[in-house]
């Protein structure tokens, strides 16, 4: 079974660390196409010219944290998969970010694992997210065919036999 590609937007106001996430992510799932951006304001356009499918967040940006990143994302997208990834987090932090939407959660730490780690959970949520609108959508088709079916059922015969 191959994987399908997934585009992620990663956004932290540290550029090196922008770049380094979105390597390993890259170099530990190769489906993975990175655009980072190191603010939020950045992150906002990049998503007004993009679909991605999932948005990789820090928190503790100056200006518009991740958390009104978020609120903003869920405005106009409110499906696509949103993990914060944070060095700065707190427990009052996680349930804000679980409060507003937030995917998923989790606390940077050192050492590469962490990107292997996050790359599993991004493809989990991407795929999750791509189930859910199939299902959505053969659930629509089906709405659609039934009530074909029931107009059908209801409605006079045009042909009129002699």
């Amino acid at each position: 079974m191959s994987m399908q590609s997934l585009s992620v937007l990663c956004v932290d106001d540290e550029p090196g660390l922008a770049a380094l996430v979105g390597t390993y992510l890259e170099r530990f799932d190769r489906t993975v196409d990175v655009t980072t951006a190191t603010s939020a304001g950045q992150a906002l356009a990049e998503l007004a010219d993009t679909e991605f499918d999932c948005i990789v967040s820090d928190y503790d940006m100056p200006g518009i944290d991740g958390l009104a990143l978020l609120e903003s994302v869920r405005a106009e997208r409110p499906t696509v998969p949103f993990i914060m990834y944070t060095g700065n987090g707190s427990e009052g932090v996680a349930s804000d970010a679980v409060s507003a939407g937030v995917t998923d959660y989790v606390q940077k730490k050192t050492g590469t694992d962490q990107y292997r780690s996050l790359a599993r959970r991004i493809r989990n949520a991407a795929e999750g997210r791509r189930q859910e609108e199939e299902h959505t959508s053969a659930q629509d088709d089906t709405r659609r065919r039934e009530a074909a079916e029931r107009i059908l059922e209801t409605a006079p015969d045009p042909v009129r036999q002699p």
